[in-house]
C-alpha cells in the first residue's frame, strides 16, 4: 500500500504502507498479485462512450487499487487512470472538482465516514435507483452493518463498499501460557491480564498490550470505538455517536485503566510502532485490523508462528460481542462523470463477489470482507482460517463512527480530547464531556 491517511489532520503515512514498514522491521515483506475478478451493470444513460476512467484512490488502498486497475483494463478494455493521494486528501479534491466543474475524477474512493459530507457538498452522485434496480450488485448480499454507513445519507446511495474494516482481538499463546491468563471476554479482564504480563515481564521488554493512542483517528479512535461499540448497550447512532452517556465515559475509562500495563507510551504508539512488536513477541495483547492474522503466519515476517491466536474483543457487562469499523473504503462516482455507465461499471466491478473475495485472499491488499457471500466463502475461510471465523462473528454487528456532513470535524475534536485524556489533562467524564459540547455546537 502507500503513504499518508487521517482527515482533518496533519498528514501521516497510511495504516497499510506503516504496516508494511512495520513488518519490515520484523522480516521481508512480500506482497503477492493476481489476476481475474468480475462486475458490471446496466445503469442509466450518461454522456458519451468513454475509452478511459479517472479514478481517484486514497493512499492507504493503493495495492487493491492496482489490482482493480489491471484487472478492470484486462476485461473491458478501458483505460483506467488512477490518481492516488493521502487519504485526508479525498474528500477536499473530490468536493473542489465537483463545485469548481474541473471534472479531473470519474469515480472517487472515500473513508465511509465522509459519506455524508461529500453527499451534502454535491460531490457524490446519487446512485439510488442504479443499486435498487440493478439485480447484479445484489445489494443483499452487502454486510448490512457495513452497507448503510458505508453508502447511505439522508435515505439515499451514494456509493458502494470496496472494504470491511474493523478490529478483533490478537494475542500472543506463548506469553499467555507462561502467565498463566485466559483469553480475556470483559474488558475488566483485559486490564487484569494485561497487568499481570506488563508486572511479570516489562523488566524483559515484554508488555501485557499495546494500546494504539497516537493522536490520529485510525489510532485513537479506533481504541475508543473499540470500546464503545462493545460496552454500550445500544447501536451508535452513525448521525451523533451517543457519547453523553455511562457507557461512553466508561469506555474512555477502559483506555485510561489499562494504559499503565500497555507497551509505553500509549499516546506515542500507532500501528506503525505496535505491530512489529506483537510479531517480535514482545506484546500479549492487540487489537488490530484483520489482516494481522495473515502476517502473523509468515515465518518471513513474523516471529510468532503458530504462537498466535485471535478473538472477538471483550464486551462491558451491558455490551455484547460487536466491533467497530475502524477505517473501512467505498466507492463512489462524480457527478460530472462524462459517461456514468463505465463509471457504474468499474464501481459495481469493484464491489462484486468476485473482486472482493479475490482482494481478501491476496496478501498484502488490505482488504477485508463486505458480503456475506465472501465472508463465508470456503476460498476465505481456508485462506484465513482462526480470523475468519472470528470475523464472522464480529462483522454482522459492527458499529459505524460517525457519517454525518460535520464527521471529520466530530472525529478530529474525538481525537484531540481523548489524546489530553491519556496525557493527564482531562478526566474521561470531562472529555467525553468537552467532545460532547462541541459536537452539538456543529449544528
Amino acid at each position: 500500500m502507500s503513504a499518508q491517511r487521517r482527515s482533518s489532520s496533519p498528514i501521516r503515512p497510511s495504516r497499510r504502507i506503516l504496516t508494511s514498514l512495520a513488518i519490515a522491521a520484523v522480516g521481508g515483506l512480500a506482497l503477492a498479485g493476481c489476476a481475474g475478478g468480475s462486475g458490471g451493470s446496466d445503469g442509466a444513460s450518461g454522456g458519451g462512450a468513454a475509452t478511459s476512467l479517472k479514478v481517484l484512490i486514497a493512499a492507504p488502498q493503493e495495492g487493491a487499487g492496482k489490482i482493480l486497475e489491471a484487472d478492470f483494463e484486462a476485461q473491458t478494455g478501458t483505460q483506467i487512470e488512477v490518481e492516488v493521494v493521502p487519504y485526508d486528501q479525498i474528500q477536499t479534491k473530490a468536493i473542489l472538482d465537483a463545485q469548481s466543474g474541473t471534472n479531473n475524477y470519474d469515480v472517487i474512493q472515500y473513508w465511509y465516514t465522509s459519506v455524508g459530507a461529500l453527499a451534502d457538498a454535491g460531490a457524490l452522485e446519487d446512485i439510488t435507483s442504479w443499486v435498487d434496480g440493478d439485480a447484479d450488485i445484489d445489494s443483499s448480499d452487502f454486510i448490512q452493518s457495513i452497507f448503510g454507513p458505508y453508502t447511505q445519507y439522508d435515505g439515499k446511495t451514494y456509493g458502494l463498499p470496496i472494504d470491511g474494516d474493523t478490529h478483533v482481538l490478537f494475542y500472543n499463546k506463548e506469553i499467555f501460557e507462561r502467565n498463566g491468563v485466559e483469553v480475556p471476554t470483559t474488558w475488566s479482564e483485559y486490564e487484569q491480564v494485561a497487568q499481570k504480563i506488563t508486572d511479570a515481564e516489562k523488566a524483559n521488554g515484554v508488555y501485557g498490550s499495546a494500546i494504539l493512542g497516537a493522536k490520529s483517528a485510525f489510532n485513537i479512535g479506533s481504541t475508543f470505538f473499540n470500546r464503545l461499540a462493545t460496552m454500550s448497550p445500544d447501536p451508535i447512532d452513525s448521525q451523533m455517536p451517543q457519547l453523553n452517556t455511562q457507557a461512553a465515559v466508561d469506555a474512555a475509562q477502559s483506555m485510561l485503566d489499562a494504559a499503565p500495563y500497555a507497551l509505553p507510551s500509549p499516546l506515542e504508539i500507532g500501528f506503525e510502532q505496535a505491530l512489529p512488536q506483537f510479531l517480535s513477541g514482545n506484546v500479549g495483547m492487540i487489537e488490530f485490523w484483520t489482516d494481522l492474522g495473515v502476517f502473523a503466519q509468515d515465518p518471513g515476517q513474523s516471529k510468532i508462528v503458530d504462537k498466535w491466536g485471535v478473538a472477538p474483543l471483550p464486551v462491558g457487562p451491558e455490551g455484547k460481542i460487536s466491533g467497530a469499523l475502524n477505517a473501512g473504503w467505498a466507492m463512489g462516482i462524480s457527478p460530472n462523470a462524462p459517461d456514468q455507465e463505465l463509471a457504474q461499471q468499474f464501481v459495481a466491478f469493484a464491489s462484486s463477489k468476485e473482486m472482493n473475495e479475490k482482494l481478501i485472499t491476496t496478501t498484502g491488499s488490505g482488504v477485508d470482507p463486505i458480503r456475506t457471500s465472501t465472508l463465508e466463502s470456503d476460498k476465505y475461510t481456508s485462506f484465513a482460517p482462526d480470523v475468519s471465523a472470528v470475523a464472522a462473528q464480529v462483522l454482522p454487528n459492527a458499529q459505524s463512527w460517525p457519517t454525518s456532513p460535520q464527521a471529520p470535524e466530530m472525529i478530529q475534536t474525538l481525537s484531540d480530547n481523548l489524546a489530553l485524556m491519556l496525557q493527564g489533562s482531562l478526566t474521561a467524564e470531562q472529555a467525553m464531556s468537552q467532545t460532547w459540547d462541541a459536537w452539538q455546537s456543529l449544528g
